[in-house]
């Protein structure tokens, strides 16, 4: 069965403009959701969206994977007024039809895991719903405007521990098939199977103050997952890592930026101790490519943006884990990678929110001997593995 997932995403945001590409903990919204896409049994994964930033965002960001495409969403179903139904079928007709299932995905709800989106495909591919949706169950006392309670007894109130809770709806993850989403015009349809997901994914986006509490919830879920083995990879970035974050200009454009030799050396040294080394920027700098090659770090990955995505797409085809990675940052767009891998590292002179988070704070400043101090900790740290 060909199953196939939307990601609908509209350029416009009351609540919170800019909304999809705002960045949360260093990554822009609707990456999260479309990270765990890529990595469930979705087949393909469509953004849908009038956005055309976005659009040239993800054609340039995830050309490492088939499983991604952009799609053009008309004005029409982009405003204030429109369905979430009348997008999807616009976007069915657009792929003329072409899958068995169809997931629909919300970028609002970025705690979405892979996991789920798969539980909501096998309840049609495996337990023959004809569809699914995510819910969270609450043990809140609900009531009637009124003044009477609409799922207890005030004379006989349950304890926590033995009362069965409410179900309700988070929004999150919705598949159908196409037979009953044609016929229905409806998201969900026919036979409905529920897929559980966790209390906090309840919370959607809607104003600053949810933002702030699922950016929080987001780091601490990445921190909790957290494990330690032996450093097979040292990943780094560039500006405010191998460089003290200055970049030298003239009328020609970028100029020169300033390397620390020690740090070099101390990466040689690394590799002689089969630590592999991997670079990975958001900057495209022909000056990185060329002092790279004088360091002979093969695994140079300019022009990244979505650091985290990247970087699972690339453990997953050494066959390796977060575990194995140990990471050098300076600023928020290293934040998802410091919380997540096995050991992370923060120059001192780094942005407050990356020390925050980070494992170690270095004594050395980028560009100034952070990457070999951080060189001898892994060293160090390697040698209880022997």
């Amino acid at each position: 069965m060909k199953k196939i997932g939307i990601i609908p995403l509209r350029k416009g945001s009351k609540g919170i403009p800019g909304k999809n590409k705002k960045k949360m903990v260093g990554r822009p919204l609707f990456s999260w959701v479309l990270t765990e896409a890529i990595f469930s049994d979705l087949d393909e994964v469509y953004v849908f969206t009038d956005d055309t930033e976005i659009i040239a965002f993800v054609e340039r960001e995830y050309h490492w994977t088939t499983k991604v495409k952009a799609l053009f969403r008309d004005a029409e179903n982009a405003n204030d007024t429109a369905s979430t139904e009348s997008t999807m079928l616009e976007f069915s007709e657009k792929i003329s039809h072409d899958y068995d299932v169809l997931c629909l995905l919300q970028a609002t709800s970025p705690l979405t895991l892979a996991a789920a989106i798969n539980t909501g495909l096998e309840k049609i591919t495996k337990e023959n719903y004809d569809s699914s949706l995510s819910v969270v169950k609450t043990h809140r006392f609900t009531w009637n405007s009124d003044g009477t309670p609409q799922n207890y007894d005030v004379f006989n109130r349950p304890r926590r521990q033995d009362f069965e809770g409410l179900l309700i709806e988070n929004g999150a993850v919705y598949c159908t098939t196409k037979e009953a989403f044609l016929k229905s015009k409806n998201r969900v349809s026919g036979t409905i199977g529920l897929v559980e997901m966790p209390e906090e994914t309840l919370i959607e986006i809607d104003s600053l103050s949810d933002w702030n509490i699922i950016e929080t919830l987001l780091i601490n879920r990445q921190k909790s997952k957290k494990q330690q083995q032996k450093i097979d990879f040292l990943v780094l970035d560039v500006d405010g890592v191998f460089t003290d974050g200055c970049v030298y200009y003239n009328e020609g454009g970028e100029m020169a930026k300033k390397f620390d030799m020690r740090d070099g050396m101390g990466l040689e040294i690394l590799r002689q101790n089969n630590v592999e080394v991997v670079v990975l920027t958001s900057e495209n700098s022909k000056l990185v490519a060329q002092r790279m090659e004088k360091l002979q770090i093969g695994n140079t990955f300019l022009g990244v943006k979505d650091k985290y995505s990247f970087l699972k797409h690339f453990i997953s085809s050494r066959n390796s884990s977060f575990a194995a990675l140990a990471y050098v940052g300076d600023d928020v767009n290293d934040l998802t990678n410091i919380c997540s891998v096995g050991w992370s590292f923060a120059p001192a002179n780094a942005v407050d929110v990356v020390k925050m988070n980070a494992d170690i704070v270095l004594s050395h400043h980028s560009g100034n001997g952070a990457i070999r101090e951080v060189c001898e900790l892994i060293m160090k740290y390697n040698k209880r593995y022997e």
